[in-house]
């Protein structure tokens, strides 16, 4: 069975006699039906009757509906409601805009407002460098889609998109105090998207792009990047790449072998596939085959976006022509960012000693971890429910804490690797084992250390 996860986590209350005792009951039921009990409450007691609310994660939506349904079918249990944790956590949002400065005499509004505030505009005026100092402007990240390739759920526009920019707006303020609004934009036109964010860029510290659609993102990026005069980042590719190469730096160490000398097998050439490709191979990587949705990507390869330009010309040295599966017998090392199960344990099984599988394919990974690591050396999902999650919010809060610190105006690929180089290096060497070669997210030295690291690369 999949494992339980909080996204899925509900609350129950239910009400039963007092003669069934409806405690034990109500626990072996949601037991025995495969979920994880977090809480269990008595709210009410009474001789007539008992009421619990009893709270547990769940496997998804259909499992719930499981826990409700064993539970009705009890006579004298009833089930008074379900509550979707997760819903209740999003109620009205997740984000706010609070005042940094008091607002309660007219002194303050005479400072704040009119007529002071006049003042600071005029200074803008007279040295437009200015408004990083006196704005918000000094610590502000836009986080900007147009909806069309958010999480594993696809092509969903900007309104069911909102959630997941509101969340990523949350992390930056957690993890590096940075100040992010999700700007969520109703078109998927590459000239309205570049042009709107640059009629509101006056505003931001930088851009952090988010679920845009490939090859679409790199053309946004690309022309952003030569408009503006801050930094635009395109977490989906560089975030993920940059974690990626961490990780691997990591385990390479625990299996002791060379950047340069291993065959490095990928499933996915889209947007990180090949942002991972890009780092792996400035950090001395020299054999690398990719494969995308219509195999091998080879010299012969039709070339039809960047993408795979890029992968017909750094790529596949030795012109290698089978499948996936051919590839993986005696390859180090297995990157996946495409689809679940695309392998199967035989490919694992036939990989080098000390082999490295990094199965990122979310929420089904291509292979299942528990079987990749009957025969890999290490394994890395981007689940958090198994060891070494390969997750973003390692990279993009100390990426922009140190962009906006060192009031920088581009990105560059030293500074990609130099963040990577950062984030491998706080997991030390006591530390590091199999089950450990990224820090935890909630490590404060990450944002720290990345900070600094992306400062020096400026």
């Amino acid at each position: 069975m999949a494992s339980t996860s909080p996204g899925y986590g509900i609350t129950i209350r239910v009400e039963g006699s007092p003669d069934l005792q409806p405690v034990a009951l109500i626990t072996t039921t949601i037991t025995n039906a495969g979920a994880t009990i977090t809480a269990l409450d008595v709210v009410e007691s009474l001789l007539e009757k008992v009421v619990i609310d009893v709270t547990c994660d769940t496997i998804d939506a259909d499992h719930a509906q499981e826990i409700h349904d064993a539970l009705s079918a009890h006579d004298g249990l009833t089930v008074r409601k379900v509550s979707d944790r997760t819903f209740l956590l999003h109620l009205g949002g997740k984000i706010e805009v609070t005042s940094k400065v008091p607002l309660k005499t007219r002194d303050d509004l005479s400072r704040a407002y009119t007529p002071g505030v006049a003042r600071i505009s005029q200074a803008i005026v007279d040295d437009p460098s200015d408004v990083r100092r006196l704005t918000m402007k000094r610590n502000t990240v836009a986080v900007v889609t147009d909806g069309s390739a958010v999480l594993g759920l696809g092509n969903i526009g900007p309104s069911a998109a909102l959630p997941v920019m509101e969340g990523k707006a949350a992390l930056f303020k957690r993890f590096a105090n940075v100040d992010a609004w999700p700007v969520c934009l109703d078109t998927q036109d590459v000239d309205e998207i570049v042009r709107t964010v640059q009629l509101i860029a006056p505003v931001y510290g930088g851009i952090n792009l988010e679920d845009i659609s490939a090859p679409r993102c790199f053309e946004v990026e690309r022309r952003l990047r030569e408009l503006l005069d801050i930094p635009v980042f395109h977490d989906d590719q560089h975030g993920t790449a940059i974690v990626v190469l961490a990780a691997l730096r990591n385990a390479l160490k625990l299996v002791k072998k060379d950047m340069s000398k291993v065959r490095i097998i990928m499933s996915g050439a889209g947007a990180a596939g090949t942002a991972i490709a890009r780092l792996l191979v400035l950090s001395g990587a020299t054999n690398i085959i990719a494969f995308d949705k219509d195999g091998v990507i080879s010299k012969d390869s039709p070339s039809e976006d960047p993408m795979r330009d890029w992968f017909i010309e750094h790529s596949n040295k030795d012109n290698f022509k089978g499948n996936v599966h051919e590839a993986l017998s005696g390859a180090d090392i297995f990157i996946g960012v495409s689809a679940p199960n695309v392998l199967k344990e035989a490919d694992i099984a036939s990989m080098a000693a000390g082999s490295i599988v990094f199965a990122l394919a979310n929420p089904d990974p291509e292979i299942d971890p528990v079987i990749a690591r009957k025969y890999a050396a290490v394994v890395a999902t981007g689940r958090s429910d198994h060891p070494n999650q390969i997750n973003n919010v390692l990279a993009f809060p100390g990426i922009f804490r140190g962009l906006l610190d060192a009031n920088a105006h581009k990105i560059t690929d030293k500074l990609l690797v130099a963040a990577a180089v950062a984030i491998a290096d706080c997991v030390s060497p006591s530390q590091l084992n199999t089950s450990f070669i990224v820090p935890s997210v909630f490590d404060p030295n990450v944002v720290t250390q990345v900070a600094a690291a992306v400062k020096k690369s400026v």
